[in-house]
């Protein structure tokens, strides 16, 4: 596992920041970032299986680009943003869709939907001099070789600076933090046994089973 692995101390997600997938699951296109938080024990790399969490009926992959913080800061201005990144990483946003669906009916938070372990797969450390413009890259995510999301970071809602500078206004953004940068459309269902296979143009590629809890 990377240092920037073993420095994470919060993974905060970006919900509905590309238009498509916000409309592709019935909701508004926001006017401002929707938030969620993953916890560090989400994550795992390859070698490791996405679990099916207890009682999940419907398990949805969501491919995303994550952006690896260096530098500490708060209340940080959009015009300097990128001089905290380090780096970036691919991710998944693996989504108990079920659970999140009955969270959101009763007006509750999506913890279990979003946060359970295993659900924050994502790839080597990739560095600024491997993505050039990290405002303009291509996402694709295949599942047992079909392909099922295809992106790219252009079409988001949110631009990475501005993420950043409108996070550290709540939140002091610490090295080794992730924020996963939202999904495009095209997003479904896993099973025990897919194999999911996820990119990022041809910088870099990952693959991970699915299998139930034991």
């Amino acid at each position: 596992m990377s240092r920037y692995l073993q420095l994470c101390r919060k993974v905060i997600a970006i919900g509905r920041n590309y238009s498509e997938h916000a409309v592709e699951l019935g909701n508004p296109v926001p006017s401002k970032p929707v938030v969620f938080f993953k916890p560090p024990s989400s994550i795992i790399t390859e070698g490791h299986s996405i679990k099916i969490p207890e009682g999940c009926q419907k398990l949805h992959h969501e491919v995303e680009l994550a952006v690896v913080i260096g530098t500490k800061g708060s209340r940080i201005p959009e015009e300097s943003s990128m001089d905290y990144v380090d780096g970036y990483m691919l991710a998944l946003d693996m989504t108990a869709r079920d659970f999140q669906d009955e969270a959101k009916s009763k007006g509750q938070p999506w913890s279990l939907a979003k946060g359970f372990d295993t659900s924050c797969p994502v790839s080597r450390f990739l560095s600024k001099d491997e993505i050039k413009n990290a405002n303009s890259v291509d996402l694709w995510l295949k599942v047992n070789d079909q392909l099922r999301q295809e992106g790219n970071t252009r079409d988001m809602i949110f631009s990475i600076p501005y993420l950043i500078s409108y996070l550290s206004k709540f939140f002091t953004l610490e090295p080794g933090d992730l924020i996963l940068t939202g999904t495009p459309s095209g997003v479904g269902p896993v099973a025990k046994g897919d194999i999911i296979q996820a990119g990022l143009t041809d910088i870099v590629t990952m693959t991970f089973k699915v299998e139930e809890t034991n």
